[in-house]
C-alpha cells in the first residue's frame, strides 16, 4: 500500500471518529460526557484537516497519489 493510499485510508478513520464522537454526544444525557464527546470530536475535527491539507500538499508534489 502506497504512502498516498495509507493517507486516505487513515483520512477516512479519522472523519467516522470523528462522526462516532458528535453521535455520542448527541446520544447522552450527562452533560460532562456530552461535553467530553464534543472535545473529541473537534480535537479529531483539526486533526482531519491537517491530514487534509498534507494529503493536498502530497498531490502536487506527487501526481500520481491524486485521485486514487
Amino acid at each position: 500500500m502506497t504512502v498516498g493510499k495509507k493517507l486516505k485510508t487513515t483520512l477516512s478513520s479519522l472523519k467516522s471518529a470523528q462522526a462516532d464522537f458528535e453521535s455520542f454526544a448527541l446520544e447522552t444525557e450527562n452533560q460532562t460526557v456530552k461535553d467530553s464527546f464534543s472535545q473529541f470530536a473537534n480535537q479529531t475535527k483539526s486533526i482531519v484537516e491537517g491530514l487534509k491539507t498534507r494529503i493536498q500538499e502530497i498531490e502536487e508534489e506527487e501526481p500520481q497519489y491524486k485521485g486514487k
